[in-house]
């Protein structure tokens, strides 16, 4: 049996599917490593494939991507590795190593990893320098780029700005 995961805020599957965005809660237990969130991301239909979004304790964000065979992953910030598995895994799926102590908090992985959704690469990396927003409110801002913001902050209960 898979461990849960302490600390989610939330944890999306997003798909469109003939123009309809839809979101469903992941179970926690899919949380556990990169593959196991990419085995259930599969299972969601959808034209360019389904995104994982996935917060977790106001410290960080994961937007896993796949498609066909092919899985993009993008971490909010190297440092939360040292304390949540995700963010470890994240890392070892992207080949980078684990921070060092004196590392300061910066994304690692395909900052265009939605750029052909609608959000550049350069606005995903000054989202991500935005020191002021939680997590949360960086992904509620990417699923407004991406053209389902209000969905996103209904499903996690965001209060809209």
């Amino acid at each position: 049996m898979p461990e849960q995961v302490d600390g989610v805020d939330f944890a999306l599957a997003v798909y469109r599917e003939d123009g309809e965005w839809t979101a469903q809660e992941l179970a926690h237990d899919v949380l556990v490593d990169v593959d196991t969130l990419v085995h259930a991301l599969r299972r969601f239909p959808g034209d360019g494939g389904a995104l994982g979004l996935i917060a977790i304790d106001e410290d960080f964000f994961v937007v896993v991507r796949v498609a066909g065979a092919a899985t993009s992953i993008l971490l909010s910030d190297i440092t939360a590795a040292d304390e949540w598995e995700l963010a470890g895994d994240a890392l070892d799926h992207l080949g980078l190593p684990m921070p060092e102590d004196e590392d300061a908090p910066e994304p690692a992985g395909d900052l265009g990893i939605l750029a052909d959704m609608g959000m550049s690469a350069m606005d995903m990396g000054i989202l991500l320098d935005d020191v002021d927003l939680y997590p949360d409110e960086m992904v509620s801002e990417i699923a407004r780029k991406l053209g389902f913001g209000q969905l996103f902050d209904d499903t996690i209960g965001l209060a809209s700005a």
